[in-house]
């Protein structure tokens, strides 16, 4: 198998398994586990790895999907 044929495959398998932001369950949060991931975000901008491992069984994935969540419900707030 060629390259391309090898990565269109390789496209083809991840796009099923793609989920929407619409389909994204709500993550809770504590209200530490929150002013723990924004004091961190500034400090180290995206690395959802390096803020996941400061803060006891969450995974990158639930972090970055609490923060996409998160400034889509702040962006909100600002629409007309």
């Amino acid at each position: 198998m060629d390259n391309r044929l090898r990565k269109r495959a390789r496209i083809e398998s991840n796009e099923s398994q793609e989920v929407t932001s619409f389909e994204w369950e709500v993550i809770n949060m504590t209200v530490q586990e929150e002013d723990l991931i924004l004091r961190m975000h500034k400090l180290v901008g995206d690395w959802w790895t390096l803020i996941a491992g400061r803060i006891p069984d969450r995974k990158p994935e639930e972090i970055e999907r609490f923060w996409i969540m998160r400034q889509r419900k702040e962006l909100s707030k600002f629409e007309f």
